[in-house]
């Protein structure tokens, strides 16, 4: 999730500034500190730019961490977790930037890139639509099936997606099927309900978030 405005810090204007307020967020301790201590080495590579981290701690990303960053004109950087509902939206009437990563070292090499004005984006996530787990089916040829009510956007068949469990990502990966009823769908749009299975994976509960997703390229204009 990028959103840009003059107003706001974000990751491709860092080599314009002077001083970067960053607040991290992580699924557990241990990467939580691994990718504090990553962004201080990286700050006293880059003695020309100040990095403070602001907050940092263990969690999904909330609405509270959203309007810290706009009062603090702050990036967000997340590793395994993903902004609330609450937070997507401020984010978008705030302009605050989040950066969501999986891995410690390509959220360090962005940050190292964009201080040195060399990042050029050319892949986003385009998020079409969560869906919230109310229900549980276990099926021995099929494994854990997901009864889910689509609460924002469409799920399709074909899209990635993420589980969600209170802000932490559990899983990333496929759809491996999408029904209304018995019949299979391409698509389920809010309001409805479906069941659907994920790829590989069956450690689905109630209340888990599952947001389907696209990765799409950006073309200069």
């Amino acid at each position: 999730m990028c959103i840009r405005d003059r107003t706001r810090i974000n990751l491709e204007n860092l080599s314009e500034v002077k001083e970067i307020n960053i607040i991290l967020k992580a699924d557990v301790q241990g990467s939580l500190e691994a990718l504090k201590k990553s962004i201080e080495d990286l700050s006293e590579k880059f003695n020309e730019v100040k990095i403070n981290i602001i907050h940092a701690a263990v969690g999904g990303i909330t609405e509270s961490d959203v309007m810290l960053a706009a009062a603090s004109n702050a990036i967000i950087i997340g590793f395994n977790v993903r902004p609330d509902a609450g937070a997507r939206k401020a984010a978008e009437q705030e302009n605050v930037d989040i950066r969501i990563y999986n891995i410690i070292y390509q959220a360090i090499e962005d940050l190292e890139k964009a201080m040195k004005g060399m990042l050029k984006p050319t892949l986003k996530e385009v998020l079409l639509g969560t869906a919230e787990v109310r229900a549980i089916f276990k099926a021995k040829a099929i494994g854990t099936i997901a009864g889910c009510y689509v609460t924002d956007g469409v799920i399709k068949r074909t899209a990635k997606a993420r589980l969600v469990r209170n802000g932490i990502v559990i899983y990333d990966g496929e759809i491996s099927s999408l029904k209304r009823f018995k019949d299979d769908v391409k698509e389920v749009q809010k309001g409805f309900e479906c069941g659907l299975t994920l790829k590989n994976f069956n450690d689905i509960k109630v209340g888990d978030i599952i947001e389907a997703y696209e990765i799409v390229e950006e073309r200069p204009e």
